[in-house]
């Protein structure tokens, strides 16, 4: 499993984190793709959350339900009773029927020792209150649960709340095809981060993200994790550029091919 640094890049074990739990198997943010994402030996289960219309933070990626439950209700407008009574397994495959929106709390309960998670907030800050919550009463440890969220004013308001918890600031990397310039520069994501008294950044895996670009993360204090990748050569670019950890549908899959036996 591990992946060796001299000791002038300072670059850690790479992590496998299974993207919305083990996605390409099960169905996506359900109880059972979080813990199929345990059993491929993920390092890290990553998943997204909402804030139900009665204040219960609940797992989706999507604002509503129509792609995993077949019926488009708004999380916000749902209370938790209504989103139970929702089939979010169906979808994948008629062995997963039956399937239930999980709460975070649920999930927590699952984390193996010396695992942890990365939490996706999808909506905006008013779910730090009650996230703070959960993550207090989980009996979980700090170094356990992460944050990631692509608004910044979330991630800010994270680290006010729970300045002992990782959070890591999510970055779509696009680039221009008609200048072939990139919508971000290294320096400047790092010195955004930086603001944000961010842990580190989350980017989308692309030819951007180089050796050159992983060294000047890490010189910075910051940790880097990319996302997502279901390709062996993509995966391999994305160690040599010093990742800390790499963000695939496809865990077990990933690790047979990209690490050798622990």
């Amino acid at each position: 499993m591990t992946v060796f640094w001299s000791a002038a890049e300072a670059a850690p074990v790479v992590e496998i984190i299974a993207h919305r739990g083990a996605s390409y198997d099960a169905p996506e943010n359900t109880l059972t793709a979080v813990q199929l994402g345990w059993k491929q030996r993920a390092d890290v289960v990553e998943f997204d959350i909402w804030l139900s219309k009665d204040g219960q933070i609940v797992l989706s990626h999507d604002k509503d339900t129509e792609r995993t439950a077949g019926v488009k209700k708004l999380i916000v407008e749902q209370t938790l009773e209504e989103l139970r009574q929702l089939d979010v397994g169906r979808w994948k495959d008629e062995r997963f029927a039956g399937e239930r929106m999980p709460l975070l709390s649920e999930v927590l309960a699952t984390i193996p020792a010396g695992k942890r998670v990365f939490i996706e907030i999808k909506c905006g800050a008013e779910i730090v209150p009650e996230l703070t919550r959960v993550l207090r009463t989980s009996g979980q440890p700090p170094e356990a649960l992460a944050i990631i969220c692509f608004h910044d004013s979330v991630i800010t308001a994270v680290k006010r709340a729970l300045p002992q918890h990782k959070a890591y600031w999510l970055v779509s990397l696009k680039r221009d095809k008609q200048t072939g310039e990139w919508n971000h520069t290294v320096e400047r994501l790092i010195a955004r981060a930086k603001e944000l008294a961010a842990d580190g950044l989350d980017v989308s895996a692309c030819e951007l993200v180089d050796p050159d670009f992983g060294r000047r993360v890490r010189a910075a204090g910051l940790e880097l994790y990319v996302w997502t990748v279901n390709d062996v050569s993509v995966a391999r670019q994305m160690v040599e550029a010093g990742v800390h950890g790499i963000t695939t549908d496809r865990p077990g899959w990933l690790r047979e091919h990209l690490l050798p036996a622990p």
